[in-house]
């Protein structure tokens, strides 16, 4: 289940982390909880020890992670908490269904963790801005009809397709290369980058298709583009961080390298951000927040 890949995740990281201090608050982006009520991050703080640490789920699906860095950062910035742990972590074989080859071919299951805390402004990995967006009027394009509120309220039987993923692929490939080739032309503005001047381009893992579209629109050539999905397909909220571990693990990022991450999913949800990557990508590594934050990846 989700829980338990979100807490593998969070084990290895965890174990590796610098002792700089107790973990405060616990964020797990997910569209796949383990229960629809309650949230699964309360139960993965209590599993790894962390005590009566706050600790919330975040639905942005595919957009998760970028969304809970912008969170985490947040969090972080206003002074509230010192050390906030991100999950993302989807397991959508648990929402395909069978008869269905359009998406069954396309997702697999993974988790990531990053772990978020107060630092300096030019500390090895700076995370230096974000973009993020939503447009509601696409809810229906990717989404799991029942089992809700909503299709509780209707006073209808369930019906069993109603609790499949459902995804309307070509309409949101459209909205997905709209959306984020957008995305990150606001947020290389926003921080003064030149698209030449990215190093990694990390978009959430959706299919190749999307990645190169938007690559290209943007104006980043394909050798510096980080995918691994041919391996391990559209994780959902893990993606980027599964993406980021492997080319760490492959030593593709090199201190201080310009990181763009691009993120699109279902509600519709998309965001960005941009980072400078820790000086020791090799090994368990450190990315700062808006000049007074870090984040840790493994």
């Amino acid at each position: 289940a989700t829980g338990d890949l979100a807490y593998e995740a969070a084990s290895r990281l965890l174990a590796g982390a610098p002792a700089a201090g107790p973990v405060d608050a616990v964020v797990l982006a997910t569209a796949t909880p383990d229960h629809l009520c309650p949230g699964t991050a309360p139960a993965l703080a209590a599993r790894l020890g962390l005590g009566t640490v706050p600790a919330l789920d975040i639905a942005a699906v595919c957009s998760g992670f970028v969304y809970g860095l912008a969170l985490c950062h947040g969090l972080i910035a206003s002074g509230l908490y010192g050390r906030v742990l991100l999950v993302g972590a989807d397991v959508y074989s648990t929402w395909l269904d069978p008869e269905d080859r359009s998406a069954g071919v396309v997702f697999g299951d993974g988790a990531g963790a990053a772990l978020i805390a107060a630092g300096q402004a030019g500390d090895p990995g700076e995370l230096l801005a974000f973009d993020l967006g939503s447009d509601g009027t696409g809810y229906e394009l990717i989404t799991v009809p029942g089992g809700g509120a909503r299709a509780r309220a209707s006073g209808k039987p369930a019906a069993l397709p109603d609790a499949y993923f459902r995804m309307q692929g070509s309409t949101v490939y459209q909205h997905a290369v709209e959306r984020m080739t957008g995305s990150c032309r606001t947020l290389l503005e926003r921080v003064g980058w030149d698209p030449a001047e990215v190093d990694h381009f990390v978009p959430h893992q959706a299919n190749a298709r999307i990645l190169r579209a938007v690559a290209d629109r943007v104006g980043i050539g394909p050798q510096r583009c980080v995918t691994h999905l041919e391996r391990v397909g559209n994780t959902g909220a893990a993606s980027i961080p599964l993406a980021l571990a492997d080319a760490a693990g492959r030593g593709v990022l090199r201190g201080g390298d310009r990181v763009l991450l691009t993120a699109f999913g279902g509600g519709l949800t998309w965001g960005s951000a941009a980072l400078r990557w820790p000086g020791t990508p090799q090994t368990d590594s450190t990315i700062s927040t808006e000049g007074t934050q870090h984040v840790a990846v493994r």
